[in-house]
């Protein structure tokens, strides 16, 4: 078997995969640690805390982070220049706007008795202002493909999060507080190491213009309304379960859904590889390849999974333990990981779907596919919940929302796409992982004697 080389590794798409899997990594240790060492209801609290904070940014980036990429890849300076600073100057402004009504609600906090409430009164409007420059230059670095820097970031931030958290641990000073505060300072260090390498490029604000801006805004409607859709469609959960079965229970409810990032790191890794081949497809008016390559890594990641969800069912247990300790043994976590699993294996199809859509300029459509998802799955949890009375009405209720956007979006699909089929993304998928195995073991096999 050779040794792969580090130049095998340099290749944008590895660079992409292994700096989803080191933050998944990364994110999975944190959970682990917090869920160790703090008290389910704070674990609860801190989740319902992170879903109020990534529905906010759902809004500045789906606003803002695909325009940037379109309108600043690939510009002369002077454009890119223009186009930078009329991002940072919407960003700034929208992150402004967020902290400004945080203040406005500041005097009634008194008369607020949630603590769930209060604690994302007080801490809401600062965390966002602190990542508004992390997130900009990350959008930056996708645009120029630096995925290397990507990582150093990420790394940054993440890395200081876990040694935080370990320091906090020794010392005996677990708290929700404490863990805020070291969020907050997270951002902070992540951000001012992006403008101290000069890689936020933030005195282009000066080069802003007022057409620009109105252009990114025009652009901007519909990725926004998907992007603050899905994101209400993942934190709904929360939502449902934490007023009525509480914070320990949407704390079980999450154990499993930490464990979905391998799925996630995969599915961000084909969809990010595979849009830029389907745009450039599209681009050059060549359908047929369009949907070879859509069926392709839908199918390709469909087959893989399957593999997946029998071990999960398998090791659901272990891997409960292994991320959260005995405290969430023997509770429905386990089983709740299962059922996630299994509805894994139509993520790919899912998921292509929706980014195929955006390919073919039918936004719209995407836009309408999560709609009908979020309704389904409000009204589906509710009365799961409502019914059994425990977090499985929520994991069984599941599966109706997922169901109903896939059968939405393969609608439309077809409508546009020739040869575009179960039968053709299955068939396609095989072929593709038999081509992929072959040249694995070309390049990766027993090294050439005759060398």
């Amino acid at each position: 078997m050779r040794i792969p080389k580090l130049s095998d590794l340099n290749n944008k798409h590895i660079l992409a995969l292994i700096g989803n899997v080191v933050i998944s990594v990364f994110s999975v240790l944190t959970m682990s640690l917090l869920l160790r060492t703090m008290t389910k209801v704070d674990v609860g609290v801190w989740f319902f805390f992170l879903s109020i904070y990534n529905l906010s940014d759902a809004l500045r980036n789906g606003f803002l982070s695909t325009g940037t990429i379109k309108f600043y890849a690939g510009t002369q300076p002077l454009r890119g220049n223009e186009v930078l600073g009329s991002v940072w100057f919407l960003a700034l402004s929208a992150s402004l706007g967020l902290m400004f009504l945080n203040l406005c609600v500041m005097p009634f906090i008194g008369m607020i008795q949630n603590p769930e409430i209060v604690l994302v009164i007080k801490w809401f409007g600062v965390t966002v202002l602190s990542s508004v420059t992390f997130n900009i230059t990350f959008w930056i670095l996708v645009a120029d493909e630096d995925y290397l820097t990507i990582l150093w970031m990420r790394l940054i931030n993440s890395g200081s999060m876990i040694l935080a958290l370990l320091v906090m641990n020794y010392l005996k000073k677990s708290s929700l507080e404490n863990l805020l505060i070291i969020n907050f300072f997270t951002n902070c260090l992540t951000s001012l190491a992006c403008i101290a390498f000069g890689y936020s490029r933030f005195k282009t604000i000066f080069k802003r213009s007022r057409e620009c801006m109105i252009e990114l805004a025009h652009f901007g409607k519909f990725s926004l309304a998907t992007s603050l859709s899905s994101n209400l469609l993942g934190s709904v959960n929360t939502f449902i379960i934490t007023p009525i079965l509480g914070p320990a229970a949407l704390a079980v409810y999450n154990v499993p859904n930490k464990l979905m990032e391998i799925v996630e790191v995969l599915l961000r890794t084909f969809v990010g590889t595979g849009m830029s081949a389907m745009a450039t497809a599209y681009n050059s008016d060549n359908m047929y390849h369009l949907t070879f390559v859509t069926k392709k890594y839908a199918g390709m990641l469909t087959l893989l999974f399957i593999p997946l969800a029998i071990g999960a069912f398998f090791f659901a247990d272990f891997a409960i333990w292994l991320l959260a300790g005995d405290k969430y043994a023997g509770t429905e976590a386990a089983n709740i990981f299962r059922i996630f699993m299994l509805m894994a294996i139509l993520y790919p199809i899912d998921r292509f779907n929706g980014v195929t859509l955006d390919i073919i300029h039918k936004p719209q459509i995407n836009f309408y596919k999560v709609i009908i998802m979020l309704v389904v799955n409000v009204v589906a949890i509710s009365t799961g919940v409502y019914l059994l009375k425990n977090v499985y009405g929520a994991a069984l209720a599941a599966p109706f929302s997922l169901v109903a956007g896939l059968a939405f979006g393969y609608y439309h699909l077809k409508k546009h796409l020739d040869g575009y089929s179960f039968r053709g993304i299955i068939a396609t998928g095989y072929v593709e992982l038999q081509l992929f195995a072959r040249q694995m073991m070309l390049k990766f096999g027993p090294a050439d004697k005759r060398a």
